[in-house]
């Protein structure tokens, strides 16, 4: 039985917390103890609801997201150590990892306060910078890791190894790591192919590369990947789920494999993968260009 849920809104996409305040009156009335940070809570002129660090992220049942894919993916990160699982309220606008629309919003809680729901894992990365023979810095991604230049107009080298065997010296624009969750965000825009979350696998995506050689590759998730910076240039960015960055140098390894930790994505709406993607991708594109 669900009795404390933490609820982290995006203050973006709810102007005014609004829809967080009759939230918490909701879930209060039904019995449920509500939970926010610090922040949302005196916003909201509530400070008796008013956690902090650790206990934000380890004693909730669940936790809802208000807000878009940013903010699962934001929140995915904080929460992964804890595994907690989240439910994300649809406040954005394409929503491809989001479960319910805010329309929708309280009937889909009546039947998670109800048990009518099911937890769906998703594959998470781990990785690490490596400089010097010293781990530097590490990160978990639900989405991807991108590696790519920065603010100059040009290629960058890295060369790819998998489980210690070269693969691919890479001259582009930079190179996608992502999971099956990912592989419908910036990997798909490069050129990569849409994988099942049901298939746990690691992709390789370059970003436009000068080969023609250069594809996306799809690799088991039982392996690990180094890449190496191969590239003089100081202006190289390694970015976690589009929202972390870190600066990476030549010389320096950046090693990924999956996660021994996964998301828990809360589903009540019973559509498939193969569904969303039908809502989601293919029917808006048929709208564009009927518009």
């Amino acid at each position: 039985m669900i009795k404390k849920i933490a609820v982290f809104p995006n203050a973006n996409k709810d102007a005014g917390l609004d829809i967080t305040r009759q939230l918490v009156q909701w879930l209060e009335t039904r019995g449920v103890s509500v939970m926010l940070n610090e922040s949302t809570a005196s916003k909201i002129e509530r400070p008796d609801l008013a956690y902090s660090g650790h206990s934000m992220y380890s004693e909730p049942d669940i936790i809802i997201a208000l807000g878009g894919d940013g903010t699962l993916l934001s929140i995915a990160r904080q929460v992964c150590l804890y595994q907690i699982p989240i439910l994300c309220i649809n406040l954005g606008h394409l929503g491809f990892l989001t479960e319910v629309e805010v329309s929708d919003m309280y009937p889909a809680l009546e039947k998670v306060l109800e048990g009518g729901y099911s937890i769906e894992n998703r594959m998470m990365l781990q990785i690490a910078v490596i400089r010097d023979d010293m781990e530097l810095e590490a990160f978990y991604a639900l989405n991807d890791a991108v590696i790519s230049k920065g603010s100059f107009s040009r290629l960058i080298r890295l060369k790819a190894y998998i489980d210690d065997e070269f693969v691919n010296n890479y001259i582009a624009d930079g190179l996608i790591i992502a999971t099956p969750t990912g592989s419908t965000a910036y990997s798909l825009s490069a050129g990569g192919p849409i994988v099942s979350p049901n298939l746990e696998s690691i992709l390789l995506t370059p970003i436009c590369p000068h080969s023609l050689n250069s594809r996306s590759l799809v690799i088991s998730d039982k392996e690990v990947i180094r890449i190496y910076i191969d590239d003089p240039s100081s202006d190289i960015i390694m970015t976690i789920d589009g929202q972390e960055g870190f600066r990476v140098t030549n010389g320096d390894i950046v090693m990924l494999k999956k996660a021994g930790i996964y998301t828990h994505l809360v589903r009540v709406s019973g559509k498939s993968f193969y569904k969303l993607l039908h809502e989601k991708l293919y029917d808006i594109d048929a709208q564009r260009l009927r518009d």
